[in-house]
């Protein structure tokens, strides 16, 4: 606590809201820019019309507290608006990512027992295939072209090919709008656990999981951004390319900035290869990436000599950086006249994104930063539970305001990462390993759970290929294993191990339908790089995969073989 002041340590914690937290913190300054989307700008005040038309319009079709809405799409300035007139009238959204497979959008709208879907109209393609399956009454398209300026709408269009069949029950968003005139939805009074979000997460039971977002909780985390200190002002600019349909993104990359006063700049659609040319066009004063973002930035031709003085925050999460690419960004850093080192930060979905942070020139190497002012981060033993004192390794738990409510309709899951301690405090465990030295920074040494993230943070959970690669009836065992990024400096990707029989023949066969298998059923950034036959996986003493042994064997296997457009 001692790099909070007193003031700060002891300011209320918002009770309203997000909707209401986001209008407050932006009442006396409604004529600031609150998006700026592809240089059309949106002020604050227009975004509340906004909001407001769409809290309107779901009320017309049915929608009332406590009920869900269903959103298959991205950052898009109706969107942002929906899933705050959601908010406004106490309903839920529903979030889930365009790019995921269509057995688990079938899967996440049916459980989420959603009546209405907003989709972004390229994913029509999607829905089309589960429309009879999922049961909406309304289905609501929106395009990032809308509020683009009219060449470039114009020019969208022409190259857009998707074709929706609009009807009474499927329409454009304009037509939703209009079905709000006239309506005035009731405000929903303020309930600090009900549900604005339902972000979905990777976890190692099962297939994704849906983390309860609620209001007190991602309020929580904007008033931690609030008062940390930071070097930062209303007006100055955000880049938002961390999809919104994320926890990280929702809370950092939506609801924090804007209740910070920032300028928006949301990207519907980010292309890694072009985040320099990005940076050059948006001019951000705030950004937050990933590790492997940040390799591209450093590395794009756009900022060979450029002067990036005016870019005051570089935060960093959803991957520990390692010490090379953090030494050489800081080198880049410098050059480049950015005045503050790389705020590296560390959080969970659980968390609602964010639990600590590095603040301006609080900072030390290769840590994620101090605890947030409202967070508690502590070191347990991963076998007695016993509390560990500084410098001991253990696995970190944190607790405060930012969890989340739960994991949705997962009891089992939500009481295995949320424990009653003898404090008589709830506490998140992250399945993270680390330590804190005595200067109150944390630092990530290693995982207790099974996870790979590649280069980009993307994390792949194998319990799902696995679940998945098993079904074969050739396979009698199978393990999923990290194998390291040939092409970046960081990150690994999947590859499969498979135990068959010896006397099976055709194995290369056999690998391949897998292989392929695979790469239909999963989503783009979770599929096997490769998949390897053996005789016989190795067993730990206590008769689990030894699936350490496996990617001690196979770490730096060649896997490019098995994409001829893959770098060697």
């Amino acid at each position: 606590m001692k790099y909070y002041s007193k003031e700060v340590a002891e300011a209320p914690m918002p009770q309203c809201t997000a909707y209401e937290y986001m209008v407050h913190e932006n009442c006396e300054r409604l004529d600031g820019t609150a998006l700026y989307y592809y240089g059309t700008k949106i002020t604050y005040r227009e975004l509340l019309v906004k909001i407001e038309a769409s809290a309107n319009a779901f009320a017309a079709l049915g929608v009332k507290q406590g009920d869900t809405v269903s959103f298959l799409s991205v950052a898009v300035p109706e969107c942002i608006a929906a899933i705050y007139g959601l908010n406004k009238i106490g309903a839920t959204a529903n979030t889930i990512d365009p790019r995921m497979d269509i057995d688990s959008i079938r899967r996440m709208i049916i459980e989420s027992g959603s009546r209405i879907l907003v989709t972004i109209d390229v994913a029509w393609p999607k829905v089309d295939r589960i429309l009879k399956d999922i049961n909406q009454d309304w289905i609501v398209t929106v395009s990032a072209a809308q509020s683009l300026p009219f060449i470039k709408k114009m020019a969208m269009k022409l190259m857009s090919k998707t074709q929706v069949p609009y009807s009474e029950t499927i329409i454009d968003q304009p037509t939703f709008l209009a079905k709000g005139q006239g309506v005035k939805a009731e405000q929903a009074p303020y309930i600090g656990d009900a549900v604005v979000a339902v972000a979905y997460t990777g976890g190692t039971t099962g297939f994704p999981k849906g983390v309860l977002l609620t209001n007190d909780s991602i309020n929580a985390v904007a008033y931690n951004f609030k008062y940390a200190g930071l070097d930062a002002h209303p007006g100055e600019r955000f880049l938002g390319i961390i999809p919104v349909f994320t926890s990280y993104g929702f809370v950092c990359g939506m609801h924090m900035p804007l209740c910070m006063g920032f300028e928006l700049a949301p990207i519907p659609k980010f292309v890694p290869a072009e985040i320099g040319k990005l940076v050059k066009q948006v001019r951000p004063n705030h950004m937050i990436a990933t590790p492997a973002f940040y390799e591209l930035l450093m590395n794009s031709k756009e900022m060979q000599g450029m002067d990036l003085s005016w870019l005051i925050t570089m935060g960093s999460g959803g991957d520990t950086m390692n010490e090379g690419l953090e030494g050489k960004l800081h080198a880049f850093m410098k050059s480049h006249n950015i005045k503050y080192p790389l705020a590296q930060g560390y959080g969970m979905s659980e968390l609602s994104a964010a639990a600590t942070f590095c603040v301006n020139d609080i900072y030390k190497s290769s840590s994620v930063g101090i605890p947030s002012v409202t967070t508690t981060v502590s070191i347990f033993d991963p076998d007695t539970g016993e509390e560990l004192t500084y410098g001991e390794v253990g696995e970190i738990c944190v607790t405060g305001p930012s969890m989340m409510k739960g994991y949705y309709k997962r009891k089992k899951e939500t009481e295995h990462v949320m424990r009653l301690h003898d404090d008589g405090q709830v506490w998140i465990h992250s399945g993270d390993l680390g330590y804190m030295d005595e200067e109150g920074f944390l630092f990530i040494i290693g995982r207790v759970k099974r996870m790979i993230t590649r280069f980009d943070g993307h994390k792949v959970f194998p319990v799902n290929m696995e679940s998945i690669v098993s079904q074969h009836p050739m396979v009698h065992n199978c393990v999923v294993i990290g194998v390291d990024d040939r092409e970046h400096s960081q990150g690994q990707y999947p590859m499969v191990i498979v135990e068959m029989d010896p006397s099976v023949e055709a194995r290369a066969t056999v690998c391949g339908e897998i292989f392929i298998d695979c790469t239909l059923r999963m989503e783009e950034r979770g599929r096997p790089v490769a998949v390897v036959a053996v005789d016989n996986i190795p067993l730990t003493g206590s008769m689990k995969n030894d699936y350490r042994a496996m990617e001690e064997k196979y770490s730096k296997y060649d896997y490019t073989q098995w994409d001829p457009n893959r770098k060697k």
